[in-house]
């Protein structure tokens, strides 16, 4: 066991950035577009085209590319073979805080083989240099004419410029070349760039498999045992065998797909002959023509004609139409595809837009900066990280750009998206760019993830701007590490209070989750091919979202086994209970008498809710709003963050650690799985015998009045006769008083035996004896 961590390594800091959302305002506001972050002061040069440049070779022709150079930092943009008149487009963005030169120079250079030759050149004094306040249309770029290193204007050749102060707000500021990762390559930036993603609508398809009709086995006068096999893409299921060449089934089977709908729904009817499996038809359905459900009323079913392959002569196929098959399809819209745990969910509308209700607010994140990042990599003899940020909340994912080679990168980027319910949760994860080796863009490697955070909506106050210092908590196989802070400011707005108090009272889940319920194995089927579909599509956009990043950040793998999550898991339940367990203590007190006052103070509160009845219920909500309005002065002033002790990371044993990063199934050795396996039975042998106590006592009270104990039931049965004689002819108070005072009589009243009750209930049969 290693030694706890100090907590206060792992807390949430409050922090005080220069951003106009907090009230610190900086510079000019009007160019604070962005007020979560804080302003970051670039110098933009737009590359647009040039024409007439002069050629070197007998063609008069060049290979032509500019350089923009600012002090010690360099950009260029791609060359073009045998071109005069080349057009770039190209943004380079210098940071102000890097500056090292009073003036910018753009040169225009001719590739070649061994040294570039210099075709002309323009230089542009940085005081010169005209601001840019958003929302202002974008500067015009302007015609100049080249000068040689003399600054003598050449005979022919002009570019077209554009040079210009602004922030981050710009926006030319995504797509730019960037000064913080100069090192890279011009072909190399996209992997750098920060974009936004979107996840793939995602539908359920369910396949009501009916029956068949004029099947044609392969031997005849067989009886064929026949399976209906679906498959949508990598997705299959299967029915239930049956006989007959009619035969019956009416199941339902349920898949994931994504809009566009690529990949087509695929039927296969087979006979199982032996150990083989022949089709006997086979149906090809595309998703594009499925009919689409909002809620639980069924859709008239068609029946389908099953293609029978037949080999006539040679390599050549005969289709023919004999056999027919009865389904009902159609996609699921009055669903949500659950894609991330529920625990985290982000998104909770049904899938059919026609569905969706109004926006209750806004969510506002300012992405500002990262410190102590743990170094990923070595660089020149030093250990050094190139991170980025991701951001998910409903479809929409946020990727901040790359800081290359920096452990306290700053990113200062905000975004921004609709809420629609308060229950759900955002998530911030840090990662280091896998595609840089040695500041150059390479084949790519996997993501290395750092530490991510999760913020609850509903924990959020409207309209206030949080800015704290989020710890980057890691779970490694040594033990919990926390691999450095990202700053972040977040700011929920409401749009309809009314509405957001509305959703407290909705169910969570759109209806058909419960008119028409899928069970808990399918949703962790469905959820597992969900993130397979997400993560597919989002790695093949440009810059792609690689697998392992999407995994991470939708917590694929989280139903995975582990001591550490059960002890956790625990721990949680006692804490829950200790309310009871220490509100049973007190009343325990109360009743043996240790504090006379406060039992004679109970007795006459007793006493008045006895008289007067109907003071009961008002009593306790009464005293459950004092104790609500007494607690509103220690309410949490900043959001909840991931707790090391709550997830029992503290003090777990190494051995249970390489047991939860151990691979499913599992990679390791036949002895340590033997000693994991014993240790597992141990643990499940304890749970199973508390499971097991908790069935008996739930017997021993279906017992009272099922006759199995014919002399207990008879028994009880004659005391609830006797008893509803006593509370016909009783007042209720006299019985709640004598109760009352039974309950708490002094201790020279009571016995060390259990009392009566608690013997008669404990001698009730229970079908333990029944268990083998």
């Amino acid at each position: 066991m290693q030694r706890p961590p100090p907590l206060e390594d792992f807390a949430l800091k409050e922090t005080s950035p220069k951003i106009v959302g907090a009230g610190v305002i900086t510079g000019d506001k009007l160019t604070s577009t962005y007020d979560l972050v804080e302003q970051m002061q670039y110098l933009y040069v737009r590359v647009v085209k040039a024409k007439e440049l002069p050629g070197k070779d007998v063609t008069g022709s060049c290979d032509p590319y500019v350089e923009v150079k600012l002090g010690n930092y360099k950009g260029v943009t791609r060359h073009f073979e045998k071109r005069t008149n080349p057009e770039w487009n190209h943004v380079f963005a210098f940071s102000q805080d890097r500056l090292q030169a009073s003036f910018v120079e753009i040169t225009v250079k001719d590739k070649d083989v061994l040294v570039d030759d210099f075709i002309g050149r323009i230089q542009f004094d940085l005081n010169d240099v005209p601001r840019r306040v958003p929302p202002d249309s974008p500067l015009a770029p302007q015609w100049y004419r080249l000068e040689d290193r003399k600054g003598d204007k050449i005979r022919t050749g002009e570019i077209m410029l554009a040079v210009w102060k602004g922030t981050q707000a710009d926006e030319a500021f995504p797509d730019a070349w960037h000064s913080d990762a100069a090192s890279v390559s011009r072909e190399g930036v996209t992997h750098i760039r920060g974009k936004v993603y979107l996840s793939p609508r995602l539908w359920y398809v369910r396949v009501n498999v009916i029956e068949c009709q004029d099947l044609l086995p392969g031997e005849k006068n067989r009886i064929p045992e026949v399976a209906v096999r679906v498959s949508v893409g990598n997705h299959a299921l299967r029915t239930k065998v049956a006989r007959g060449v009619n035969p019956m089934w009416n199941e339902d089977l349920v898949f994931v797909t994504a809009e566009p709908f690529d990949e087509p729904l695929v039927i296969f009817v087979e006979d199982k002959v032996g150990s083989n499996i022949e089709v006997l038809g086979k149906c090809v359905i595309l998703l594009s023509n499925v009919p689409r459900r909002f809620d639980h009323k069924p859709l008239p079913a068609r029946w389908h004609n099953l293609e029978k392959h037949t080999v006539v002569e040679g390599e050549k196929k005969e289709t023919r139409f004999a056999s027919k098959i009865h389904l009902r399809i159609c996609l699921e819209g009055g669903y949500h595809v659950l894609d991330e745990s529920t625990h985290y969910s982000s998104d909770l509308r049904p899938t059919a837009r026609q569905l969706w209700k109004s926006s209750i607010g806004l969510l506002e994140l300012g992405i500002i900066s990262a410190s102590g990042l743990s170094p990923m990599k070595t660089r020149d003899g030093h250990g050094t990280t190139d991170a980025y940020c991701v951001a998910k909340y409903g479809p929409k994912w946020v990727r901040t750009r790359t800081i290359v080679g920096s452990t306290t990168p700053k990113w200062n980027e905000q975004y921004t998206w609709e809420v629609f319910d308060p229950h759900t949760v955002i998530t911030i994860g840090v990662f280091d760019n896998g595609h840089i080796r040695n500041g150059h863009i390479h084949g790519g490697g996997p993501d290395s993830k750092i530490g991510k955070v999760r913020i609850r909506l509903s924990t959020l106050e409207t309209d206030r701007v949080y800015t704290h210092s989020y710890p980057l908590i890691m779970l490694q196989t040594s033990g919990v590490k926390k691999a450095g802070e990202v700053q972040l400011a977040v700011r929920f707005s409401c749009t309809s209070f009314f509405n957001m108090l509305h959703k407290y009272t909705q169910p969570l889940l759109p209806k058909m989750h419960y008119a028409h319920p899928l069970s808990i194995t399918q949703l962790d089927i469905l959820r597992h091919h969900a993130n397979q579909l997400v993560a597919m599509r989002l790695s093949r956009a440009e810059p792609p979202l690689k697998k392992e990043v999407v995994e991470y950040m939708l917590d694929v793998g989280i139903h995975i086994w582990s001591v550490r999550k059960s002890k956790a898991n625990f721990y949680r339940i006692m804490n829950c209970l200790s309310g009871l367990i220490a509100v049973g203590k007190w009343f325990e007190q109360i009743c043996h008498w240790k504090n006379p006052i406060t039992t004679i103070l109970i007795h006459v509160l007793h006493v008045i809710l006895m008289i007067y009845p109907e003071l009961i219920l008002p009593t306790i909500f009464l005293y459950l709003f004092l104790i609500g309005i007494w607690r509103w002065r220690w309410k949490p002033r900043h959001p909840p963050h991931m707790d090391i002790h709550l997830s029992h990371a503290h003090a777990v044993g190494g051995d249970e650690l390489d047991e939860e990063f151990d691979t499913f199934p599992t990679t390791k050795g036949s002895d340590l799985v033997r000693m994991r396996y014993d240790r597992l039975r141990s643990i499940a042998g304890r749970i199973q015998t508390v499971v097991g106590d908790l069935a008996t006592q739930g017997e021993r009270f279906q017992s009272l009045l099922s006759w199995r104990d014919p002399r207990a039931s008879a028994l009880f049965v004659t005391f609830c006769l006797i008893m509803a004689i006593v509370l016909y002819v009783t007042p209720f108070q006299v019985l709640g008083l004598l109760a009352g005072f039974y309950v708490l009589r002094h201790p020279r009243f009571r016995h060390k035996l259990p009392s009566l009750p608690v013997n008669f209930f404990r001698r009730l049969p229970a079908r333990t004896d029944s268990l083998l």
